[in-house]
């Protein structure tokens, strides 16, 4: 069974020869173990991608402060600039192009992706290359929700979508329009299926009521995704929080799997419910508690109830590896070579 088999049998509920895996290159994880980690990932490689060692990252002087800290701006293709504390970790916005809604109609979003000539071409290529190794293969649509607080601020962004002001419908539609291009670019290339991610929740609850989310988000969803679901694409949805009253609305636009926080659910109540909807879960184990703070034996043991809960060996599951900031290196030794187990 190739990788691509036993993730495509993964996703629709059906049994593997063994369990999975996806790892992630996080920069920090590397920067703070180095060749460890390449050499780890080395003896249990993947499905999603051939393992290849990646490049241990450095701090460059420059980005030293008088305090002898790292410290960094950086301004993107969307006009945002980025604050970075945490090398590696991913930065906060400090200046937005969008101040008000006035400056909705002026803002111009990036350049769509290619369809054709040289650059679809060349991305073509590598997703045909990667299949043809017998890996799974992503390919991406946008943010509809976190691109609007990167763009607009949280405040503004959540106050007008409660009261349905028309120029935060405007940017939105045209975000999902922009979307949608990135979904006919993976469809034409030939992808497996299409990833897409908004943090919709917090720890206890939705960061709005399910119903609003239901009138601002679920359409345009629908609306991007739609080439990926009439070509027969895979559909993964990660959204950090607690999102439970929407699962079955993710599953009729078409997403059909998640990667979820998992310590904002009850697992074996998150578990029989994605079964019964026919959503695939990606295993991403606690980072923020048992990963960075837990033993390798507690590592040990919650990787093994991951196992059992999620009944992974019958498919609707597989393992997602991303060493984080702060994670000792036994801990991800743990995580690893437990996994192995079922490798």
């Amino acid at each position: 069974m190739t990788g691509a088999e036993r993730v495509r049998r993964a996703m629709h509920y059906q049994p593997v020869d063994k369990v999975p895996l996806q790892y992630y290159y996080c920069p920090v994880g590397y920067y703070e173990h180095g060749e460890k980690l390449n050499d780890l990932y080395a003896a249990l490689p993947g499905d999603f991608e051939p393992f290849s060692r990646k490049p241990i990252p450095r701090i460059p002087p420059e980005h030293i402060d008088s305090e002898g800290r790292y410290h960094e701006y950086r301004t993107d293709e969307w006009g945002v600039t980025w604050e970075y504390r945490i090398f590696g970790v991913a930065g906060i916005p400090c200046r937005r192009p969008i101040s008000y809604p006035a400056d909705i109609r002026a803002y111009r979003l990036p350049p769509a992706p290619a369809l054709d000539g040289p650059a679809f071409q060349a991305y073509r290529e590598a997703v045909t290359a990667r299949k043809r190794g017998g890996y799974y293969t992503f390919g991406k649509a946008a943010s509809l929700y976190e691109r609007l607080l990167h763009l607009y601020g949280d405040e503004n962004v959540l106050c007008d979508i409660a009261t349905d002001e028309p120029e935060i419908n405007e940017l939105e539609d045209r975000l999902a329009d922009l979307g949608t291009q990135y979904v006919l670019r993976s469809v034409k290339a030939g992808t497996d299926g299409i990833a897409i991610g908004d943090d919709y929740g917090t720890e206890r609850g939705m960061v709005m009521s399910p119903k609003r989310w239901r009138e601002f988000f679920k359409p345009r969803l629908k609306r991007m995704l739609r080439p990926a679901v009439e070509a027969g694409l895979d559909i993964h949805c990660h959204s950090c929080g607690q999102i439970m009253p929407i699962l079955e609305d993710l599953r009729e636009v078409g997403v059909t799997s998640i990667w979820p926080q998992l310590p904002a659910y009850n697992m074996r109540e998150l578990a029989a419910r994605c079964r019964d909807l026919g959503l695939a879960v990606a295993i991403h184990t606690d980072r923020a508690r048992t990963m960075t703070s837990g033993t390798p034996r507690q590592v040990r043991d919650l990787v093994m109830r991951e196992f059992d809960t999620f009944r992974m060996m019958d498919g609707g599951s597989w393992f997602y590896v991303e060493a984080d900031n702060g994670f000792p290196f036994e801990n991800i030794r743990a995580l690893v070579e437990t996994i192995g187990q079922w490798r």
